[in-house]
């Protein structure tokens, strides 16, 4: 028998391959180097400053205390999926039935993993928007998909231009994933813009993911889902969740709506993966659609507020920013300075402690722009500009 110390032993790798090449976040990256300081002001964690509602927090809490804490069927609480069904029906114009055509998962993040699981093979290309979510290059790759991006750029207020995504098309294009209103960019896309992507997506025969996840969050004009237009409820699968609208990112809740089929395939992958989303927050996230509503919208008249003050605030100081309609998040340019995305986050992070997330970490096209968050309070952001005009004027000097 071989000494497995022998020098001469070969040992195969411990990690696949695919997992070896796949790169870490670069906004987690750059908050490690965050949690290193004291006495910063963050603009970069995409997480409401509120705290989930009590009425909601309450309901979880009695959950407990009712002792509801085993298992739930694989596709969520039957009284969850059909509170879903119905607020998406009257919120979105798309009717799914709540027995095989919605599934609750772990945050919408589980939902877009499952259904990329379920739904690419090795060699599929999946085509999607960029500057974008970080994981969904990512999400793509572990599918063993093909990443194809679009391009999105500021003169369009970074919407998807349905010319460029016709380009991409090939005939191992598989999918199509959307994510309006936009993380990182707050952009939305007009209906008439939609219409065209779906005659696209119909005539080439692919599938939607469409991650609304934003959508409640919406500043200006009306919210459209692609799964209600013409011909494509058969074709897309609806995302959606509660930890942006309702205050809820810690809870872990999402789910998916979609064709039957889809579902079940999507279910099979969370069967054997999750099992369930937690008894606890399918209790509080059925009380967010039952009763969260008012609650959810002070949130986003307060994220209004902050919208303007933040992106007047960046164009009073020269940085250039287009005013997002959706989300919570400004992209300002920040190319007059000479620097990089990564240069200006890290040096302006040392100098001001002001965090903001590079443009780059969004993939290439953001080059050339910082994220920043504003669901933080007033007065932060209003010191956190400030901080930022005197880091420019050093910049000039």
């Amino acid at each position: 028998m071989k000494n497995m110390n022998d020098s001469k032993c070969v040992r195969r790798p411990l990690v696949a391959d695919h997992i070896q090449t796949l790169p870490k976040s670069g906004i987690r990256r750059f908050f490690d180097l965050v949690n290193t300081m004291d006495d910063v002001i963050s603009l970069g964690v995409g997480e409401p400053d509120f705290t989930t509602p009590w009425t909601i927090r309450e309901t979880g809490i009695f959950s407990l205390e009712k002792g509801h804490t085993s298992y739930t069927s694989n596709l969520g609480t039957p009284a969850l999926r059909r509170e879903i069904c119905r607020y998406v029906e009257e919120n979105y114009h798309v009717k799914y039935d709540p027995k095989n055509e919605c599934i609750v998962t772990i945050g919408v993040s589980e939902a877009l993993d499952i259904a990329m699981r379920a739904l690419v093979n090795p060699g599929d290309e999946v085509i999607y928007t960029e500057p974008c979510f970080v994981s969904y290059p990512a999400e793509i790759r572990m599918a063993h998909g093909v990443p194809v991006v679009v391009e999105t750029y500021a003169k369009d207020g970074f919407a998807l231009d349905p010319e460029i995504l016709l380009r991409k098309i090939t005939p191992k294009s598989r999918a199509l994933l959307l994510n309006f209103p936009c993380n990182p960019t707050g952009a939305v896309m007009s209906r008439e813009n939609l219409e065209k992507v779906a005659e696209i997506a119909v005539e080439h025969d692919l599938i939607v993911l469409t991650d609304e996840i934003y959508s409640e969050l919406l500043y200006e004009g009306e919210h459209v889902s692609i799964a209600s237009l013409p011909g494509m409820r058969e074709r897309t699968i609806f995302l959606h969740g509660f930890s942006k609208a309702f205050a809820m990112t810690g809870w872990r809740v999402g789910y998916a709506c979609g064709p039957r089929e889809i579902i079940d395939a999507m279910m099979k992958v969370h069967q054997y993966s999750i099992m369930c989303a937690s008894t606890m927050a399918q209790e509080a996230a059925l009380e967010a659609l039952r009763n969260g509503t008012k609650s959810m919208q002070q949130m986003r008249d307060s994220y209004h507020e902050r919208r303007d003050l933040m992106v007047n605030g960046f164009n009073r100081i020269g940085l250039e920013c287009l005013m997002p309609k959706g989300a919570f998040y400004a992209f300002p340019s920040i190319r007059s300075t000479g620097l990089s995305s990564t240069e200006f986050a890290e040096e302006l992070l040392k100098a001001e402690k002001v965090a903001v997330v590079p443009g780059s970490a969004f993939g290439a096209c953001g080059e050339g722009f910082v994220r920043c968050c504003y669901a933080a309070s007033a007065e932060d952001i209003i010191e956190a500009v400030n901080r930022m005009e005197h880091f420019l004027a050093t910049l000039k000097r």
